[in-house]
């Protein structure tokens, strides 16, 4: 039973945040005040529910971790393998020639001959993993390094190719290693999105679901911030007074929860909420 449908709501008793915000006065202005006050838990929450409500509290693990943050580093157009850790001395035999082996038709195909690596490889550290002369320095810490060539793939063409390396399937509608991070993990700060993609102006193939949160809650796909000011979107306030704002946030919220009281749980309008919530910590 929905308890907030009680007859005039004159003896509604809150269980959980968000039936306190639906019944508070004072709306996302009181989230964001409750951060000064070094309130860290935020207004009221229930048993199971973190502050933003999307279980990003961090988790526990089944052992001490070491890692503090997770950076994967995307370059799309980026130099290839056959050019820097991976070296192929085979394709030297075929040089200006076609290609051997049978290959799928696609867009490709008409490139022209096997052209191997111009680049010389040698062997470094202990480990004696090869590393091209494109990275002379980079080879003199080659020994903390992991460098993994077991990872490939047969898509003949970026976009699958790229939801495959970001979620680890070829199809679309995957959540993304960013999203997993958060589910599996959480995050120690709850001011800041959990898994931020720094985009330099250009977004891969494949759009923006490669840092979507696929079947999992919405809360937990990618904030993308931008190459220039301000990094997030609608992030600045445009309201002449914070007094302005508050009052249209408020609205927001009340039209939201209005929408959740009729239609029930929807993980869209609850994930906009959360994303209200945060933004308004991430001004202060």
């Amino acid at each position: 039973m929905n308890r907030s449908r009680g007859h005039c709501r004159q003896f509604f008793q809150p269980d959980n945040r968000r039936a306190f915000l639906n019944n508070a006065a004072c709306g996302f202005g009181a989230v964001a005040l409750s951060h000064l006050f070094g309130h860290s838990d935020g207004l009221v929450y229930g048993q199971n529910e973190n502050r933003s409500g999307s279980g990003l509290a961090p988790k526990p693990t089944h052992h001490d971790p070491r890692a503090t943050s997770v950076i994967f580093l995307y370059m799309d157009g980026g130099v290839s393998q056959v050019d820097s850790f991976d070296p192929k001395p085979r394709l030297k035999d075929f040089e200006g020639r076609p290609f051997p082996s049978k290959m799928e038709p696609t867009q490709f195909n008409n490139i022209g001959n096997t052209l191997p690596s111009p680049w010389q490889f040698r062997q470094y550290g202990e480990s004696g993993i090869p590393v091209s002369d494109l990275f002379r320095q980079t080879a003199k810490h080659v020994d903390e390094m992991a460098v993994v060539r077991s990872m490939v793939s047969n898509f003949p063409e970026h976009t699958n190719a790229n939801y495959f390396l970001h979620t680890g399937n070829g199809q679309q509608g995957r959540p993304s290693m960013g999203a997993w991070f958060g589910y599996g993990l959480g995050t120690e700060c709850q001011d800041l999105p959990h898994f931020v993609v720094l985009n330099g102006g250009l977004i891969p193939p494949g759009g923006i679901d490669n840092f979507g949160s696929g079947f999992l809650p919405a809360s937990y796909q990618a904030s993308v911030f931008a190459n220039g000011d301000p990094p997030v979107s609608d992030i600045k306030p445009r309201e002449s007074s914070a007094e302005l704002q508050r009052k249209k946030l408020d609205v927001i919220r009340r039209m939201d929860l209005a929408s959740l009281d009729r239609y029930g749980r929807d993980d869209q309008v609850e994930s906009a909420i959360a994303n209200y919530e945060l933004a308004a910590r991430m001004q202060l």
